[in-house]
């Protein structure tokens, strides 16, 4: 999301980074360039004419504080605007009240509902340990409530057993009944959605919400219908009240232009977005950490929390104890693999890498094969047990029947051979430099060769 804006931004900043100190009239020129980059990412000229007009102000009337450049002052402030445009702080769901509690997913049809209904539950059942019954109204679309049993069977989620001819608001008091009689902490509904907004639709979801009275109403938005996105937004904040809105197909969003709106057009937090088509890949929305993801200075934070959920401290001991030893063979190569694969891959994990925007053109010649990693995996598993752990056991004979075994050419085999035998390399330096060598006089770049 917002690659076309991260771009155009940079872009912007680090022509004021050559300039030193700035004038009104760089500001000025630095301020149109940004309007222009924020319009031509889908964000509503409303909002765009209140975040210059701030930005601006605040601009020209900071101090500069010694040892920051003007152009750092800007690019903190433009960061500082971004995060506050997105919501400042980020709101969790809210769960305190006596269960079961209500949460109401709205929005049109398409906009992937459904799917966020199922990974919504997950998350909850995995982060925060809650038993969750999910039930669809949608008695409209076809196959709609068969959908949603299928994603909460993927989820293993209870999902309300499916009563032909029954009414939205008779599902709902089902729903309820069933949530309250066998002790669920939380109930999802998942309700109707239409092609375009109509009376009929959002008098059903009044009825529903009347009925259900539920603690959060969540809009999910598909991010990629952009402005559309944020009118759709404000017509079911001004006709049902949402408290919340979850973001869906972020992950193929050049412009981003929608989720900058919404949060200024209904006053409302965007507390979760859709990062891919697994139901796993769901995550809780930081505003300042999208605005730092924007102006391309990383989230690193979000990466080492992805890194602490797929992999135990345990694990993460172990490894560091055989690095310690110098040890590094295939089995701890593929384990690493998976790691990565879990944690969304090598190009999902590096767009949260500071500076990533900067050397994107390097990155696209480079040409990073999302399906390396699964040939790099079918390769050790063509290994035998004895092989992985004695690399130096890998003559031509070997290889040419691993090359066979995994479907690739040997040079893919010998290529990843050579990519462990550096790494090896690697761990053999981290043993003879030792924790406290590693921290003294360089270690660390030496043994990275910088």
């Amino acid at each position: 999301m917002f690659q076309s804006l991260s771009s155009k931004l940079t872009g912007i900043f680090g022509n004021l980074r050559k300039r030193g100190v700035l004038s009104e009239a760089d500001i000025d020129s630095a301020m149109r360039e940004i309007r222009i980059a924020l319009l031509e990412a889908d964000v509503a000229l409303p909002v765009v004419k209140d975040f210059i007009n701030s930005l601006k102000a605040k601009a020209l009337g900071t101090e500069v504080i010694s040892s920051v450049s003007p152009a750092q002052m800007v690019i903190k402030l433009v960061n500082d605007h971004l995060a506050e445009l997105l919501g400042s702080e980020h709101q969790a769901i809210n769960l305190s009240a006596i269960p079961p509690v209500v949460i109401m997913m709205v929005g049109l049809q398409g906009s992937g509902k459904t799917t966020s209904t199922g990974k919504l539950a997950l998350r909850l059942k995995n982060k925060n340990n809650k038993k969750i019954l999910v039930a669809s109204l949608d008695i409209y679309r076809p196959a709609a409530q068969q959908q949603l049993e299928q994603v909460a069977a993927q989820a293993q989620i209870s999902s309300l057993p499916i009563v032909a001819g029954e009414k939205p608001t008779e599902i709902t008091s089902r729903a309820l009944k069933t949530a309250r009689l066998e002790g669920y902490d939380i109930l999802l509904l998942d309700t109707a959605g239409r092609l375009h907004i109509d009376n009929e639709l959002m008098d059903e979801l009044k009825a529903v919400k009347q009925l259900a009275n539920p603690l959060e109403t969540l809009l999910v938005a598909d991010s990629l219908t952009g402005q559309d996105a944020v009118n759709i937004a404000k017509t079911f904040h001004e006709q049902v009240g949402v408290t919340g809105i979850i973001l869906t197909r972020v992950d193929g969003d050049g412009r981003g232009g929608a989720a900058l709106s919404m949060r200024a057009v209904t006053g409302q937090p965007i507390k979760f977005m859709g990062v891919g088509e697994k139901l796993s890949e769901f995550e809780e929305f930081h505003p300042s950490r999208i605005a730092s993801r924007i102006l391309d200075m990383g989230d690193i934070v979000s990466l080492v929390e992805r890194a602490a959920e797929n992999v135990s401290a345990d694990e993460a001991e172990k490894m560091a104890s055989r690095m310690m030893q110098g040890q590094f063979d295939f089995n701890d190569l593929l384990d690493q693999l998976r790691k990565m694969h879990k944690m969304g891959g090598i190009g999902s994990m590096m767009k949260m890498m500071p500076g990533m925007g900067q050397i994107k053109d390097q990155l696209d010649e480079a040409k990073i094969d999302p399906k390396m990693m699964a040939r790099q995996e079918a390769i050790i598993l063509s290994m035998t047990a004895k092989e992985r752990v004695h690399p130096k056991l890998l003559n031509a004979s070997r290889r040419v029947r691993i090359a066979s075994g995994a479907g690739v050419s040997v040079q893919d085999v010998n290529k990843l051979i050579k990519q462990h035998q550096q790494m090896q390399d690697m761990m053999k330096k981290i043993k003879k430099l030792g924790a406290k060598g590693m921290m003294r006089g360089g270690g660390l770049g030496k043994l990275f060769g910088m």
